[in-house]
């Protein structure tokens, strides 16, 4: 495995961002970047063995900050929403930013993901290391957090996420890499092949935030048990779908359990005759057909328009900290959060 170091670019407050190539034996290689420990591009061959990229991404390293998308890095110190910006631990209500209508999504405005976080060379591995001080966007506790990544070479990119806290707090890491198994320039996504290992969804308001208790996918638009295109039912008179323009919806996969490698989907692209599966130690998964990406930054040839990729992001639920019912996110100290994601490619 050869791994390559370079200088990409200096953030507004002077840090440098360094850009990393990790390249296996068959040509196949992965970029990562210190902007959020993200994932710029991921190249693999096609069922003619031709390479492409297939995750979207940005042409300027600096276009990486305070986008919308969140394209390939890690959202945190909670990805996805939390209901109206509070929640209470322990006796305590913390308030965090809002920043997607009435909710804190992400992290907020100066989440993990606009942050340049550390980062080396470690052996076959890229490792990222973000600090997040006590009071930072809210939260309770200092959070050191670690993000490894190592790419195979069988096409498979690995990330294990680590985190500990000196005060309880709560942790909800993904990565929000969107896909397009066409390559990252070749239009709409909603005709490729989509399925979950994932029988039930969580219902939410119109503003995306989950009800309560999951419902069974059968018979709704929102079942994707069995492979289907994308954008098969993505019009359906169905108010999911109208809340979000789209999906923006998180499933529960089916056999989860904590520390346990399980697989959350499963992504074909016709065409190309690339295949993705995914796996991951988390216990839910949202997929989102990238409704909004119509104006965000210039990709790296091109404009993206709405549906140009999907990100398949493996993590807990949304608003769990102010839902008992769901699989907790709360960390002590003394206690490591350790999760895992594998996207493994094939043609």
């Amino acid at each position: 495995m050869a791994i390559n170091k370079e200088l990409w670019g200096t953030a507004p407050d002077g840090k440098e961002i360094f850009l990393y190539t990790l390249k296996n034996a068959s040509g196949a290689y992965v970029q990562l970047c210190s902007i959020g420990a993200g994932i710029v591009s991921i190249v693999v061959p096609d069922k003619n063995g031709k390479l492409g990229d297939v995750a979207l991404g940005y042409k300027d390293a600096k276009s990486y900050f305070g986008d919308g998308p969140f394209a390939g890095k890690i959202p945190g110190r909670y990805a996805n929403r939390i209901a109206g910006g509070k929640f209470t631990l322990d006796g305590v209500e913390y308030t965090l930013p809002v920043n997607n209508g009435p909710n804190h999504l992400h992290g907020g405005p100066e989440g993990f993901a606009n942050q340049v976080w550390e980062s080396r060379v470690n052996g076959d591995a890229v490792e990222f290391m973000y600090f997040s001080e006590d009071g930072e966007a809210g939260y309770p506790g200092n959070l050191k957090v670690i993000a490894h990544y190592t790419w195979g070479e069988d096409n498979s990119l690995k990330l294990i996420m680590t985190a500990e806290t000196d005060k309880p707090t709560v942790v909800n890491l993904t990565n929000h890499v969107y896909f397009n198994l066409d390559g990252e320039a070749a239009g709409s996504v909603l005709n490729h092949k989509l399925e979950l290992n994932a029988s039930q969804w969580l219902p939410t308001d119109e503003t995306l935030i989950p009800l309560g208790a999951p419902e069974d996918v059968a018979g709704t638009p929102m079942d994707f048990v069995e492979a289907k295109p994308i954008g098969q039912d993505i019009q359906a008179d169905f108010p999911a779908l109208k809340y979000g323009k789209g999906y923006d919806n998180c499933y529960l996969i089916d056999g989860a359990m904590p520390g346990q490698l399980e697989e959350a989907a499963q992504l074909w692209a016709d065409k190309s005759g690339r295949h993705l599966t995914i796996l991951t130690t988390q216990p839910a998964v949202q997929v989102y057909t990238g409704n909004w990406l119509k104006g965000c930054p210039m990709g790296k040839t091109h404009a993206y328009e709405d549906y140009d990729g999907v990100a398949i992001e493996c993590q807990h639920a949304p608003d769990s900290p102010n839902k008992a019912e769901y699989p907790s996110t709360v960390l002590r100290p003394g206690e490591v959060y350790e999760e895992a994601i594998i996207w493994a490619f094939d043609a």
